[in-house]
């Protein structure tokens, strides 16, 4: 048994449909047509974006933002090491954060670093999600890291690392400035 794929109006047995494809009844299209298939008989979707500096062609607004991360300037410094390679503040912290910056080796260590960090810079308060008002034993003047401490004061969003926090300011807010040291 089979029907036509009402995207290519080929017609394809049953198997070349997915369950989700064949229960819709009309608007049904085969896996080629969803890109889902084996084979790639069909011209892909068309593409709609393209970058403005190197003229690359992108079939969704997402793969162009992507993209276009690319063409930063690669002029952000680590804000412990001072290298400066890095595109973004959330890359810069993603150096630290993944214990490779050779002024603070160490995961564990590079997260307590940044907290203490963040705590101490006034502008950053609004994205912390509380510091603690006492210490315990030797985990800095700041207390241990709780375990999601920075939150996005625009959506209430919470993140247990600060470079997802920039790296979501930067993506759904528009904000990459704000770090800054």
């Amino acid at each position: 048994m089979g029907r036509c794929c009402d995207s290519c109006g080929d017609y394809k047995t049953n198997s070349n449909f997915s369950r989700n494809q064949l229960m819709k009844g009309s608007d049904a299209r085969c896996k080629d047509c969803v890109g889902g298939g084996s084979s790639y008989a069909h011209a892909p979707a068309p593409v709609s974006h393209q970058c403005h500096q190197c003229s690359r062609l992108f079939n969704d607004s997402n793969q162009l933002e992507m993209h276009m991360q690319t063409h930063r300037a690669r002029n952000v410094a680590c804000p412990v090491c001072r290298e400066t390679k890095f595109r973004s503040g959330a890359n810069a912290i993603q150096h630290v954060e993944s214990g490779y910056c050779t002024g603070c080796t160490g995961q564990d260590n590079a997260r307590q670093q940044i907290y203490e960090f963040a705590a101490k810079q006034g502008k950053l308060k609004n994205y912390m999600t509380g510091t603690p008002m006492l210490t315990y034993g030797d985990n800095g003047p700041y207390g241990t890291v709780p375990d999601l401490p920075y939150c996005c004061p625009e959506c209430n969003k919470s993140f247990r690392q600060m470079s997802q926090l920039l790296q979501h300011q930067d993506n759904k807010h528009r904000n990459n400035n704000m770090l800054t040291y």
